[in-house]
């Protein structure tokens, strides 16, 4: 993928439809004059829904659609005829989207699943017609409620990629040669920092058919978590992989030196990026002998399994392969996890004034402003 056609952040302005207004009209035929109410609800408005989507990998169709406009919703008719629905806009996105209120900051949901549907923002809903308002004492209500407007929100998406196992290390620590040579993938390759400037995603085709997902995150350097070097943008991508691998040269000055940096802006982004299992491997080591390997073990981590590998020789691959699927297979059995079909059903109403269930004249909607939404009447005799 064309490093200019990864986007993993859009902030758009999406304004759902406004329910259609309820109706006023009586029962008349020729036997009977003075019938009843029978005037039909409006149709709510329009939703703005994001729907997962596993065959879409980047957020580049809604980078230049800054504005998403649903339908209105139909009025009610007589005979309790209920309004038609506005027309739902359905946006798809890659698994791993966060959806934010882009005033408050706060996450509102997140896709995670193929096929999984949330509604970004709700539709207007429907004004009751005048069969709803009918009592005793009041039998022919010559009013009816509008419908509710329409809502325009700023919504900021985040794209954190989906994989199995995460590459953590500093630039030109071997990361993109190391996913060219165990996948398919291409990422550009330099011996310059910052050769790789987006996430690339590979699949690893281990024994038996099985596989598992790789990504690797651009290099990151001391003090990334304050905006250093790339700062803390792709940082995110981290928190949706299950393993992390970490990569360090051979030939660097100090193996623990580096690790204990990159452990440390893990923990300033995200502390809970530390209960992540962790494997470590030590790249290049082509350019060392066996008695500079052993003089290095001693400084290596305690408790977490490592690995000397050598992307250009093939030193190691089988080796990392095996324990990276070992890992991976530990850490993905987790009773807690939840899918699409299993999460609570969410309200795309609950941060609104929620509805009554029994409305009269005077308050039609339970609203902040209830002003906005007064009872409306006419006669449709």
């Amino acid at each position: 993928m064309a490093e200019q056609n990864f986007v993993d952040y859009v902030k758009i302005c999406c304004r759902s439809g406004a329910g259609g207004a309820g109706c006023v009209h009586f029962y008349r035929d020729r036997f009977n004059s003075r019938g009843g109410p029978d005037g039909g609800d409006g149709g709510r408005g329009g939703h703005i829904i994001l729907r997962g989507n596993r065959n879409v990998w980047t957020l580049l169709a809604l980078k230049y659609r800054k504005h998403v406009v649903a339908g209105f919703g139909g009025n009610g008719s007589s005979s309790t005829s209920f309004g038609a629905n506005g027309k739902d806009i359905i946006l798809d996105v890659p698994l791993g989207t966060v959806a934010k209120n882009a005033e408050t900051g706060e996450i509102e949901f997140e896709i995670t699943e193929h096929g999984e549907e949330e509604i970004l923002v709700p539709g207007g809903r429907g004004g009751l017609g005048n069969a709803h308002f009918a009592t005793a004492s009041n039998q022919t209500p010559r009013f009816a409620q509008p419908g509710e407007l329409g809502r325009e929100e700023w919504k900021i998406l985040e794209l954190k990629v989906l994989a199995d196992v995460g590459l953590v290390g500093f630039p030109n620590a071997g990361k993109s040669t190391l996913l060219s040579v165990i996948t398919a993938a291409k990422p550009k390759i330099g011996d310059y920092p910052f050769t790789t400037l987006t996430p690339n995603l590979g699949i690893v085709q281990y024994r038996d058919g099985r596989s598992f997902i790789i990504a690797d995150i651009p290099g990151i350097i001391e003090r990334a978590h304050e905006g250093k070097g790339l700062g803390h943008r792709f940082l995110r991508h981290i928190e949706r992989n299950s393993t992390l691998l970490f990569m360090i040269p051979a030939d660097t000055d100090s193996v623990a030196k580096e690790y204990d940096i990159l452990i440390n802006e893990l923990k300033m982004y995200n502390p809970e990026l530390l209960s992540k299992p962790r494997v470590l491997a030590i790249t290049k080591s082509d350019r060392i002998d066996d008695e500079i390997a052993e003089w290095i073990k001693p400084e290596l981590p305690v408790g977490v399994p490592c690995v000397f590998i050598s992307a250009l020789t093939g030193k190691g691959l089988d080796e990392l392969k095996d324990l990276l699927w070992e890992t991976v297979n530990a850490t993905t059995i987790v009773p807690e996890k939840i899918t699409a079909k299993e999460k609570p059903k969410r309200d795309p109403y609950a941060r609104y004034a929620p509805r009554k269930e029994r409305l009269s004249a005077h308050t039609p909607w339970e609203d902040e402003n209830e002003d906005e939404f007064p009872a409306i009447g006419w006669d449709s005799e």
